[in-house]
Protein backbone atom coordinates (compact mmCIF):
# COMPACT_ATOMS: atom_id res chain seq x y z
CA UNK A 1 0.00 0.00 0.00
CA UNK A 2 1.56 3.24 -0.68
CA UNK A 3 2.15 5.73 2.25
CA UNK A 4 0.07 9.13 2.89
CA UNK A 5 2.33 12.11 3.72
CA UNK A 6 1.74 15.55 4.39
CA UNK A 7 2.52 16.04 0.37
CA UNK A 8 -1.00 13.47 -0.65
CA UNK A 9 -3.61 14.99 -2.30
CA UNK A 10 -6.73 14.51 -0.43
CA UNK A 11 -7.70 12.66 -3.81
CA UNK A 12 -5.14 10.72 -3.75
CA UNK A 13 -5.16 9.16 0.27
CA UNK A 14 -8.70 8.88 -0.46
CA UNK A 15 -8.11 6.45 -3.32
CA UNK A 16 -5.04 4.95 -1.17
CA UNK A 17 -7.15 4.59 2.28
CA UNK A 18 -10.88 5.48 1.64
CA UNK A 19 -11.59 5.01 5.24
CA UNK A 20 -10.35 8.22 6.24
CA UNK A 21 -13.04 9.72 4.94
CA UNK A 22 -14.66 10.00 8.49
CA UNK A 23 -11.58 11.58 9.80
CA UNK A 24 -11.52 13.82 7.21
CA UNK A 25 -15.03 14.70 7.58
CA UNK A 26 -14.66 14.97 11.11
CA UNK A 27 -11.99 17.97 11.08
CA UNK A 28 -14.16 19.89 8.55
CA UNK A 29 -13.27 18.48 5.28
CA UNK A 30 -16.52 18.03 4.08
CA UNK A 31 -16.05 18.51 0.56
CA UNK A 32 -13.82 15.75 -0.64
CA UNK A 33 -15.35 15.31 -4.04
CA UNK A 34 -14.64 18.85 -4.72
CA UNK A 35 -12.14 19.69 -7.76
CA UNK A 36 -10.03 21.15 -5.14
CA UNK A 37 -9.51 17.88 -3.42
CA UNK A 38 -7.78 16.71 -6.24
CA UNK A 39 -5.07 18.76 -6.20
CA UNK A 40 -4.91 20.49 -2.18
CA UNK A 41 -2.38 17.93 -0.21
CA UNK A 42 -3.00 17.00 3.31
CA UNK A 43 -0.78 19.91 4.74
CA UNK A 44 -2.46 22.20 2.75
CA UNK A 45 -6.20 21.33 3.90
CA UNK A 46 -5.16 21.07 7.07
CA UNK A 47 -3.80 24.75 6.85
CA UNK A 48 -6.82 26.02 5.08
CA UNK A 49 -9.07 24.58 8.04
CA UNK A 50 -7.14 25.86 11.02
CA UNK A 51 -5.44 22.22 11.86
CA UNK A 52 -1.85 21.30 12.70
CA UNK A 53 -1.45 18.93 9.83
CA UNK A 54 0.85 16.88 12.71
CA UNK A 55 -1.96 15.79 14.32
CA UNK A 56 -4.42 15.14 10.93
CA UNK A 57 -1.58 12.74 10.16
CA UNK A 58 -1.38 11.07 13.02
CA UNK A 59 -5.16 10.45 13.02
CA UNK A 60 -5.00 9.27 9.48
CA UNK A 61 -2.29 6.88 10.32
CA UNK A 62 -4.59 5.58 13.36
CA UNK A 63 -7.51 4.27 10.85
Amino acid sequence: MAEITKNTTIGEALRINPDIAPVLMEIGMHCLGCPSAQGETLEEAAMVHGLDADVLMERIANV
